[in-house]
């Protein structure tokens, strides 16, 4: 099978990509830094991993169809697996996000999923057995602190999963996203550095502790494998049971 994971150079999304790969998958991926890409690309070899790259920046409407067309090349016209990971967040009350801000935060988390799931639509389509797989957030389905925007970007993504199982689902094309917690990568190292702030997240998780990128990267290669053939328009929580906690403490 062949696919294309956005931004899987570091965390979950090369935890994704090794995933993939390691069940046999071609994998294609992007990032926005040539030299981390050429690195990560550099090392899977080294690893006997065959893994591709372009560099990227989705937020760019010629990058992502750039890619695209590298994609579509590259894999004769057939694409089997789309992994929408690429997300990033500001973190500041609402009513100090600038237009700036909330123009980036909206290019980058929702209007680039949305977009290079049009582009990819005739190579899904082609594969007659397409898999689409968003990376949502717990943020989609309750209120966290310092993140009003980010929430109402994966919400959008959460809707867009449903309709896409829906409107593609008779070009053989399914549709699914993962909504994780605070799972251990760089993009969360400066929030968990604060000790009270990591406990408080800790309170708010009965399993008591953070999530590995595996534990989100197992679910998505599992998403787009025929095991899940009969599986579409869902959006699975991988949150330590945080999203479904309303007053219960750990100790209690």
């Amino acid at each position: 099978m062949t696919a294309l994971v956005t931004g899987g150079t570091r965390g979950i999304g090369r935890a994704i990509v090794e995933e993939l790969s390691g069940h046999g998958a071609i994998v294609h991926t992007c990032a926005r830094n040539e030299s981390e890409l050429n690195t990560c690309l550099e090392n899977w070899s080294d690893e006997g991993i065959k893994i591709t790259g372009s560099v990227c920046d989705v937020s760019s409407r010629h990058d992502r169809e750039k890619l695209m067309d590298d994609v579509a090349s590259l894999f004769g016209g057939k694409l089997h697996i789309l992994v929408n990971n690429v997300g990033t967040n500001i973190r500041k009350p609402m009513v100090q996000l600038t237009v700036e801000e909330f123009s980036m935060l909206m290019s980058t988390n929702f209007e680039s999923v949305f977009h290079m799931s049009q582009l990819a639509h005739p190579f899904l389509k082609a594969s007659k057995a397409g898999s689409i797989v968003f990376t949502s957030s717990v943020s989609a389905f309750v209120s966290l602190k310092s993140m009003t925007l980010q929430g109402a970007t994966k919400g959008a993504i959460n809707q867009l999963t449903k309709n896409l199982a829906c409107e593609w689902a008779k070009d053989g094309i399914r549709s699914n996203a993962v909504a994780p917690w605070y799972i251990k990568t760089s993009m969360v190292e400066q929030v968990l550095s604060n000790k009270e702030y990591v406990e408080e997240v800790l309170l708010c998780t009965p399993l008591g502790r953070l999530g590995d990128p595996n534990e989100v990267s197992s679910l998505v290669a599992f998403l787009c494998m025929p095991a899940s053939s009969y599986i579409t328009g869902q959006i699975i929580c991988v949150d330590g049971g945080m999203s479904v906690n309303g007053f219960y403490p750990r100790n209690g």
